[in-house]
């Protein structure tokens, strides 16, 4: 099939992408000159593990192409997705649909035979109604239906949730529509990946409800975290008898300096405005929402108690900064809030990330970046370890407390033990939901 992709981000590029290995005949249509240059050289604007070898794979077959041109794009095109950006709105925490009303006229305004319009990005429910409204007053003669497909991809590890999804869910008004998205989907349909045809209206409200149960059960287990370090309870241990329970899961039960990234904050806030604007208040979503925040500065004052009550003059290594690893996105990630009030009480912060320097160093101002761990915390009195990327997860944390002024050390991942860090020479060790290792 003939499919145009409307936008380059991280959704956008990623579908278009995987489409193209479905064997699909597909066009990224983007509207920055720069990103499109970069992508017609073969270089992924995005970090995502894999993405860049199997573009340069379908770039190389002819299934994938690059163009700044909408026209050219659609033109015999039998499916365009909408996969801007849904930014949340300044003021009163809805998703702004700006970009993606502007897609949809542009689509209406240049294509010429019925396509099926579909949106990628994450729109309140009620969105696509809307879409089609738009298109239709751009170019009443035109034939096309709308379709909801949302995305639920984990960045990190995106390539393998679109090529070997839980469920693939589709939203249409018509069997048309529904017959051109099921050609779509076919290679996963053949493999027996479950695709969910519903309505417009269920699968937009899909997508808030999935990621609005999982930052609760974050959150959830952020607060126990929290009531067992008063009570003495590990909270690991709590999180793997909870987990057992088929009910229940083990997935999203790791305690942490609470969540960020592109898409939990912005859809729980999207889920709370949703809520309002019809009289049906999202409590559960808004206290979620609330208390994330908090669990972000309580780890500031673990970090203060750990300094002795100041942060000025101390030395603090940072080891992570991204919101989660196997990325290179910074957005609502807790770096941002923890980092900052670190620099304001007058400590020196030396950062290192694997992939966060490009974004970070604006992000950032006032911290020093460095190429790996052990630099970080050379001399310094207080090693914080806030993303759990890989290289981080096997330290040799005997060399790093050796080298420290003073060796303290705030796990914020849950990585190691206090049994490791007492072996390793540490002072003091504190991480979340655990019993701590103080001076």
């Amino acid at each position: 099939m003939r499919i145009a992709v409307i936008g380059t981000g991280y959704v956008g590029l990623v579908s278009g992408v995987c489409f193209s290995d479905f064997g699909h005949d597909v066009i990224c249509v983007d509207k920055d000159p720069h990103k499109i240059e970069r992508l017609e050289k073969g270089e992924v604007p995005i970090y995502e593990p894999g993405l860049d070898e199997l573009m340069a794979k379908n770039v190389e077959a002819g299934r994938l192409r690059f163009t700044l041109d909408l026209a050219t794009a659609i033109e015999g095109a039998e499916a365009v997705f909408i996969a801007v950006g849904t930014p949340t709105r300044r003021g009163d925490g809805h998703a702004d649909l700006t970009y993606v009303m502007a897609a949809a006229e542009e689509i209406a305004k240049v294509a010429k035979d019925y396509i099926v319009v579909v949106t990628k990005s994450t729109v309140p429910v009620g969105t696509n109604r809307k879409i089609k409204q738009v298109m239709h007053k751009a170019n009443p003669d035109l034939d096309f239906d709308v379709a909801s497909n949302p995305e639920f991809l984990r960045e990190g590890a995106a390539i393998d949730d679109f090529m070997r999804p839980d469920r693939v869910v589709v939203g249409v008004q018509t069997e048309r529509a529904a017959d051109v998205m099921n050609a779509i989907y076919r290679p996963l349909f053949l493999r027996d990946f479950p695709v969910v045809v519903t309505d417009l209206e269920s699968a937009e409200m899909i997508k808030y409800a999935a990621n609005a149960f999982l930052a609760i059960k974050i959150t959830f287990i952020n607060e126990i975290a929290a009531l067992c370090e008063r009570t003495g309870a590990d909270v690991k241990e709590v999180a793997k008898g909870i987990g057992l329970d088929g009910r229940i899961g083990n997935k999203f039960l790791h305690a942490g300096p609470g969540y960020g990234g592109s898409c939990f904050p912005k859809d729980t806030k999207a889920l709370a405005r949703i809520g309002q604007e019809n009289a049906v208040p999202m409590q559960i979503t808004e206290t979620v929402i609330k208390v994330n925040e908090e669990i972000k500065r309580r780890m500031i004052d673990k970090l203060l108690d750990l300094c002795g009550g100041t942060f000025n003059g101390k030395t603090i290594a940072v080891l992570g900064v991204t919101f989660k690893p196997n990325t290179d996105d910074m957005r609502d990630a807790p770096s941002l809030t923890i980092i900052p009030a670190l620099v304001g009480g007058g400590a020196k912060v030396r950062v290192t990330d694997p992939q966060g320097r490009h974004e970070g160093e604006s992000l950032l101002p006032g911290v020093t970046w460095v190429d790996d761990a052990y630099k970080a915390a050379r001399n310094a009195d207080l090693v914080v370890l806030l993303t759990e990327w890989n290289e981080f997860r096997a330290l040799d944390l005997k060399r790093m407390a050796k080298h420290m002024t003073t060796p303290h050390m705030a796990d914020l991942r849950n990585v190691y033990s206090t049994k490791d860090a007492k072996r390793a020479g540490f002072s003091a060790y504190v991480s979340i939901g655990r019993p701590d290792m103080t001076a």
